[in-house]
């Protein structure tokens, strides 16, 4: 059985670290304590049944309570083990922002970080090459190495300035 607990956002550490201390303690029926990914305020356990997740949690710091519905192994599936999407993005790539701070910013791929989900660019418009971390998922490809070799003449400053 899977329960949600409700913690202190940004202190799901150290909730999590209580918790499994006293499950170790007094040795109740608990499997797994998990912060999941991508989801602050909340930690997750698995337990034999409810009684052993309101003894591991109760009058403890950052712990607001536990949600009152159980939920199954597909719910947080996502969280648990985050899938890594394939991303059509490859190191030289022109690719334009389309959020964050950087928001319509032209830059170059020059790192890809797969596990995290990030890749790092250098921005175009910049009078000193400045890299950039972002998310996959805030970047767009607009033009691939590859058109260069192509024979394409057009510099990607001539096309894309203004």
């Amino acid at each position: 059985m899977i329960f949600i607990i409700k913690v202190t956002t940004n202190k799901e550490g150290k909730a999590l670290e209580m918790i499994s201390d006293r499950v170790n303690k007094k040795t109740l029926d608990v499997f797994a304590v998990v912060k999941p990914h991508g989801l602050r305020g909340y930690i997750i356990i698995e337990a034999a049944d409810r009684d052993s997740v309101e003894e591991a949690v109760y009058n403890l710091p950052y712990v607001k309570g536990i949600l009152p519905r159980m939920i199954s192994y597909d719910e947080v599936k996502n969280m648990l083990q985050p899938e890594v999407e394939d991303f059509n993005i490859e190191i030289g790539d022109i690719v334009e922002m389309i959020a964050d701070t950087f928001k319509n910013e032209k830059g170059k791929v020059t790192r890809i970080d797969k596990k995290k989900g990030e890749v790092v660019v250098s921005l175009l418009g910049a009078a000193v090459p400045i890299p950039v971390t972002v998310k996959m998922d805030n970047v767009r490809v607009i033009r691939r190495d590859k058109d260069e070799e192509s024979g394409e003449s057009d510099s990607f400053e001539e096309k894309y300035e203004n």
